[in-house]
């Protein structure tokens, strides 16, 4: 419920300084005095239109289904919007976003005028039902939650085994580039040190020649041998040092050899290919212990998507079940729903002859379950689609259907928009009366251009205009006949105007 609103330099008007109780407040005044202003004023506290005033904050009681993560609200809740260069809102002085306002408040207020012709979309019919039934049957509330839990853990299951699927189909690739991965590198049989010892071979092969020519050379030397052991007799010095480095050199000389013999017998060509094999590798990878590391990891990645397909099948496998027990479920919620809805329609009744139409009925079209369950919900009146509805008979389904669906826990704000023009007198009647016992339910403001919506109204405010801007007035006793005289008998209203309308309040009360 509104408890106050104030608001400073909204286009014509410079303030605006109102205090409400529950039930019917009717607007009314001249056409072009600024109450469609006034209301889109107060739809924009609630992110439903845009700002237009500088200043604008409301307060409300807290409703007792309203809670929030991202704000914390107090028993009385105020919104302030503040519009300079662009519109900053606070909701208990905490900042927030027209779209954080619009969630926060989606339930809590209705908008309905005379030119939308929204809320028969399936969706709105079936929380319609499901909050009449709910009201009346604690236990369809319970089945409700728990479809609905049940749900989000299909949607989670689901949305895996859809990944899982995307990954599997995307892997086929993958897998067979692995595979060509891991097979050209496990053919190389790479060792760790291999590339420098290749290096140091093909430096030995291109000296082999060479080495052979130098060390068949170096072989005269021990020509020369017994020649200097003479010497060092004759010359009566320790030769021993010169054995011991004639025999090392022996000993070289044959190693030398050797390993002539063993380079000798290696395929060059073979080399020079396993070099640039081993190089490629080394380029790529860094050395060969990362490419043996990414030769282990490409490996172990193979494996897991091998395992993913055991995995597809065991997910998909628990999807179908939770899909199965959803199925039922939703059926049990479809014959709930479906009795409710009779009891609607059999409710409606009265309310529609009230209102001059004939019945309305709804069907029922079971699709694939959803948050919802698995229905799909349409109404005609009398074989005639809502769509083809005009404007007037729209609205007034809709308000028998708030009206029918209404009871003593319900809470929230109704803005109406003119609902009852260009309707009969007759009709304006039964709207009135309508809107009247909604308003013990919810808190409802309405723009009214007839006279038996002002006449049942808890507060009647008056907007006026004239050269000097729009001006707000709260009426109160005879200022509320005199603007009921107005409505019936314009500016110049006769005393046949005054009698109607005091007969209007005396019917009233």
């Amino acid at each position: 419920m509104i408890n106050r609103v104030f608001i400073k330099e909204l286009l014509g008007f410079k303030e605006i300084n109102l205090e409400f109780n529950s039930g019917l407040v009717v607007i009314t005044g001249p056409s072009g005095a600024g109450k469609s202003v006034f209301i889109g004023s107060l739809l924009s506290s609630f992110g439903i239109s845009n700002q237009e005033a500088k200043l604008c904050e409301i307060t409300i009681k807290q409703p007792k289904d309203l809670s929030s993560l991202e704000f914390d609200l107090e028993d009385e809740i105020t919104i302030k919007s503040i519009k300079k260069d662009r519109v900053r809102v606070f909701i208990d002085g905490q900042n927030a976003s027209k779209k954080a306002l619009k969630a926060l408040f989606k339930d809590y207020i209705s908008y309905i005028s005379v030119r939308d012709k929204s809320g028969f979309e399936s969706e709105s019919l079936i929380q319609l039902i499901d909050s009449y039934a709910r009201d009346k049957d604690s236990k369809f509330s319970t089945t409700l939650d728990k479809y609905l839990k049940n749900y989000k853990i299909y949607k989670d299951k689901l949305e895996q085994l859809n990944f899982a699927k995307n990954r599997t189909k995307e892997s086929i690739e993958r897998v067979e580039f692995l595979k060509f991965e891991i097979d050209k590198l496990s053919k190389l049989n790479i060792k760790i040190g291999e590339y420098d010892e290749l290096l140091i071979i093909k430096k030995q092969l291109s000296k082999l020649d060479k080495i052979s020519e130098v060390t068949s050379k170096a072989q005269d030397i021990f020509g020369y041998e017994d020649s200097i052991y003479e010497l060092f007799n004759m010359l009566e010095k320790d030769s021993s040092y010169f054995s011991d480095t004639m025999n090392q050199l022996r000993g070289d000389l044959e190693d030398i050899d050797a390993l002539s013999e063993e380079l000798s017998d290696i395929d060059i060509e073979e080399v020079l290919n396993r070099l640039e094999d081993i190089s490629t590798i080394v380029n790529r990878y860094g050395s060969e212990e990362e490419a043996l590391e990414y030769l282990s990891k490409k490996a172990e990645e193979l494996a897991n998507y091998k395992s993913l397909e055991g995995n597809l099948d065991e997910l998909e496998s628990e999807v179908n079940k939770l899909n199965s027990n959803l199925k039922v479920e939703a059926k049990r919620i479809t014959k709930i729903r479906s009795k409710y809805a009779e009891k609607i329609e059999s409710g409606l009744l009265s309310y529609l002859k009230e209102l001059k139409l004939p019945a309305i009925k709804f069907h029922f079209k079971n699709i694939e379950i959803y948050n919802l369950g698995a229905d799909e919900l349409s109404i005609d009146m009398n074989g005639t689609k809502v769509e083809q509805l005009s404007g007037g008979e729209f609205n007034r389904v809709r308000l028998a259907l708030l009206t029918v669906a209404a009871n003593k826990s319900t809470e929230g704000i109704i803005i109406l928009d003119e609902i009852d023009a260009n309707v009969s007198g007759d009709e304006s009647i039964a709207i009135a009366n309508m809107i009247s016992r909604l308003s013990n339910s919810f808190q409802i403001f309405a723009i009214s251009h007839q006279p038996h919506l002002s006449s049942k109204a808890n507060e009647h405010i008056l907007i006026t205009k004239d050269s000097n801007g729009s001006y707000v007035k709260a009426l109160e006793g005879e200022d509320r006949v005199k603007e009921v005289a107005r409505i019936v008998g314009g500016e110049r209203y006769t005393q046949e105007a005054i009698n109607f309308a005091k007969k209007l309040y005396k019917e009233v009360k």
